[in-house]
């Protein structure tokens, strides 16, 4: 089933003019969207504009990008950011330019990032505080305002970019230390979700699962691939500790607990795969 975003569902409830083209360059779109005689567009989680769309209104178009601009231009900051370990990320309103990302910064706010914390759960607190950073944004333009800076201003460091991930980029790689692959793991929870491929010593079969839930450990892999369990959850070897697992989805099968898994199947006749 098709279904309308809490956006849509909003314009339609209130009468509110609602366009959906498939060619953001076609006239007749352009024709309606300016005859909105709009003062200002405001864009999020959206594609790219052409030039037409948002050079046309006389106060700009802006935009919300989850992470503190210069930082993390690109399709995925949120993930990226959980990825790499930053302690730190945010939201940032700018006016959009040519170049994608890189418009006057407006407003910027900061939030830490969890040791545990997934790139959904971060996902649904950006949301909140973007919504009130893009409320205030909006309030300081009507009022005149605004004193936007351009990005060079906020550059610490070389940059960091969130390209677009796709699913061969979310294999894990157990040859990293365990810090690492925890950081991978919860970057990519819940979507899109990062795998492995398991041998299955007994029967010689390769088993694809992803992993959603893990910690990190002091327990020494010292070398080994084959996975183990422990009171907490499930251990999978990395180059220095042990990765604690609590959440997994085998291929095939729906997201469970590690407890639902070992009710019907054993553990310890798995490997991991080329470690």
């Amino acid at each position: 089933k098709i279904h309308s975003s809490a956006v849509k569902a909003y314009a339609v409830e209130h009468d509110l003019p609602l366009l959906q083209p498939t060619n953001l360059k076609d006239p007749v779109f352009i024709n309606d969207l300016e005859a909105l005689h709009a003062d200002l567009f405001v864009v999020v989680a959206f594609r790219m504009l052409p030039e037409s769309v948002w050079g046309m209104p006389p106060k700009g178009t802006i935009n919300l990008h989850a992470s503190l601009l210069p930082q993390y231009r690109g399709a995925a900051p949120i993930n990226w950011a959980v990825i790499n370990g930053e302690s730190h990320t945010g939201v940032s309103t700018f006016f959009i330019e040519k170049e994608i990302d890189t418009g006057k910064i407006i407003q910027q706010a900061e939030v830490e990032i969890g040791e545990n914390e997934t790139a959904g759960e971060l996902y649904d607190r950006l949301m909140e505080l973007g919504a009130e950073v893009m409320s205030s944004t909006v309030v300081q333009i009507q009022k005149d305002e605004v004193q936007s800076t351009e990005q060079a201003a906020h550059t610490q460091g070389p940059l960091k970019p969130a390209p677009k991930i796709f699913r061969e980029d979310c294999e894990i790689d157990f040859n990293r230390s365990c810090q690492d692959v925890h950081n991978f793991c919860r970057g990519l929870s819940p979507y899109p979700a990062s795998w492995c491929t398991l041998l299955n010593r007994e029967n010689g079969e390769l088993r694809i699962f992803k992993l959603f839930t893990t910690r990190i450990t002091q327990l020494p892999s010292e070398g080994q691939h084959n996975i183990q369990r422990d009171s907490e959850g499930l251990l999978f070897p990395c180059a220095d500790f042990y990765l604690r697992v609590t959440d997994i989805q085998p291929e095939g099968k729906r997201r469970m607990h590690y407890r639902e898994f070992l009710a019907g199947n054993r553990i310890d006749s798995f490997v991991t795969k080329g470690f």
